[in-house]
């Protein structure tokens, strides 16, 4: 769909994504690649310019993330980032040692030379450093550009457009990282800032159409963001001349949703976007399938299983009465691809998420993801410019596998009720307070944690409830949220006080990474 794109190859650095996000913003499509990527895709991505990621291994391990030496002749420029900068060195002729001092944080390094990299950007630059080796000697043609304190911070051979930070140009705490990467993309790879909501709009309506041709496809709602901007974009590719559409929007009850969502979602997605919703409870069939199970991995599988056992029925229902359906629509997003597959083979996978790896192998339907090169905050622009209203922008991520994962230890029908009415009030009391549309994600845990308590003289022995509140820009990394006292204090006092089987409030104070948002 893209006429152009800058490629990031990933090292198995944690900031890959955000490399991609911070040049999206430049409305420059970008795309994040494992670093084994062969040429020829490399190359089936136009690219305009490749960025070598960061990474946590020495490029002269035996074992060390490589790529192709090809990509230094695609006549494209290249950006190295620290681990990215060190490749560079180690596969053009120079040498990477240990480094004598090792750079972790802040650090202040000063411009050397000229280069287009920091055109515009003053002698001295306030970076972020996550390194432990350092390049000793440069390749032939190579020159510093700028340098800290206990090594090089920067190095080019503008005749070959090699580019290379020792820092990370992508992360806030690097002041001027921005106007770094929009050097590189616009004036060094001269990019065309096509990338906008209506371009991904126009593109993803015709590909859609033209996929589908004149078959019929299912969508999969789940009542959130991602699945309702999926299927709004899919309706309208498929909305026939007389005003029908061959899209039928699937919306299981699946046990495991929140307090009064399944009919509440209905109503939204009927009246407001105008969508064909058919409903589906299938509480018993899912609640019976993860009776007894604990495990977390567990619980995904089967909930992803499930889900796509009762869509397939659903279809041939629908093929009986209108004709044939050949195609899921899911709300996938780009950071649920990347948690999901592995970008080195060995890495390990984070979790499985319900619309990736949680999928059967075995499928009889073909899946359209319209969103999977999409983060959170990119689905919401595409939302606005297809007219969808506020209410349903803004609402909070939630998990396909729902409540399942919300509570740790097996799901029963009892937990499900005690967590429904705690996580109601945390909602409530979070839109109460005005903080809602400012939070990424807010919501309770019911943990496998029982303790003592009094009530009314008497002794209860009774359910711990976790609490937890994000900030996030794109779920891949987040950071708790100082909820103000008074709120955490009413939560807390509304879920004792109200909700039977729990005595006991926690608020969880830990970041992703080194945590998840979800506790499972």
């Amino acid at each position: 769909m893209e006429s152009q794109s800058i490629v990031v190859l990933d090292f198995g650095a944690q900031y890959s994504q955000l490399i991609a996000r911070r040049i999206r913003e430049l409305n420059v499509f970008s795309v994040v690649l494992p670093c084994t990527t062969s040429l020829d895709e490399i190359g089936s991505h136009s690219p305009a310019g490749i960025v070598l990621s960061g990474g946590p291994c020495s490029v002269y391990d035996a074992d060390a993330p490589n790529a192709d030496p090809g990509v230094f002749e695609l006549g494209v420029p290249v950006l190295g980032i620290c681990y990215g900068l060190q490749l560079m060195v180690h596969v053009l002729g120079g040498k990477v040692n240990p480094a004598k001092k090792r750079e972790y944080g802040h650090a202040e390094v000063e411009i050397v030379g000229d280069s287009e990299l920091f055109r515009g950007l003053p002698k001295s630059l306030e970076v972020w450093m996550s390194h432990g080796d350092e390049a000793v000697e440069l390749p032939p043609g190579f020159s510093l550009t700028a340098q800290s304190p206990n090594s090089l911070a920067a190095i080019q051979n503008p005749a070959k457009q090699m580019f290379a930070v020792q820092f990370h140009p992508e992360v806030q705490h690097t002041r001027m990282g921005t106007e770094i990467l929009r050097n590189f993309v616009l004036n060094i790879c001269k990019a065309k800032r096509d990338w906008t909501p209506q371009h991904f709009i126009d593109g993803t309506v015709a590909s859609v159409g033209q996929t589908v041709g004149d078959s019929r496809a299912l969508c999969a709602l789940s009542g959130g963001v991602d699945s309702a901007v999926a299927a709004t974009l899919v309706d309208r590719a498929l909305r026939d001349g007389d005003g029908s559409s061959r899209l039928t929007c699937v919306f299981v009850n699946n046990g495991v949703l929140r307090k009064n969502e399944f009919e509440k979602v209905q109503q939204n997605l009927r009246d407001k976007l105008g969508l064909h919703v058919l409903a589906v409870d299938a509480t018993d069939r899912f609640l019976g399938k993860l009776a007894g199970v604990t495990d977390p991995e567990k619980k995904r599988k089967i909930i992803g299983n499930e889900f796509i056992a009762v869509f397939e029925e659903e279809a041939h229902r629908i093929e009986k009465k209108e004709g044939k359906v050949e195609w899921l629509v899911q709300g996938t997003l780009y950071p649920d691809v990347i948690e999901s597959q592995s970008v080195r083979g060995p890495s390990q996978v984070i979790k499985s998420h319900h619309n990736v790896g949680g999928l059967p192998e075995k499928m009889r339907l073909k899946l359209i993801e319209p969103l999977k090169d999409l983060f959170k905050d990119e689905v919401r622009k595409i939302g606005r410019d297809l007219g969808m209203p506020e209410e349903i922008l803004q609402r909070q991520p939630f998990p396909g596998p729902g409540l399942a994962v919300r509570i740790l230890g097996e799901v029963t029908p009892e937990r499900l009720a005690i967590l429904r009415e705690c996580d109601d009030i945390v909602v409530n009391e979070i839109k109460k307070a005005g903080l809602y549309t400012k939070i990424w994600q807010s919501f309770a845990v019911l943990l496998p944690v029982m303790s003592v308590g009094v009530m009314g003289d008497q002794r209860t022995y009774a359910y711990t409830c976790a609490i937890r509140a994000v900030h996030s820009e794109d779920g891949m990394t987040a950071d708790w949220v100082p909820l103000p006292h008074e709120v955490l204090k009413t939560i807390s006092s509304r879920i004792v006080n109200e909700v039977k089987g729990v005595n006991r409030v926690v608020y969880d104070v830990t970041s992703k990474p080194p945590g998840t948002i979800e506790w499972e």
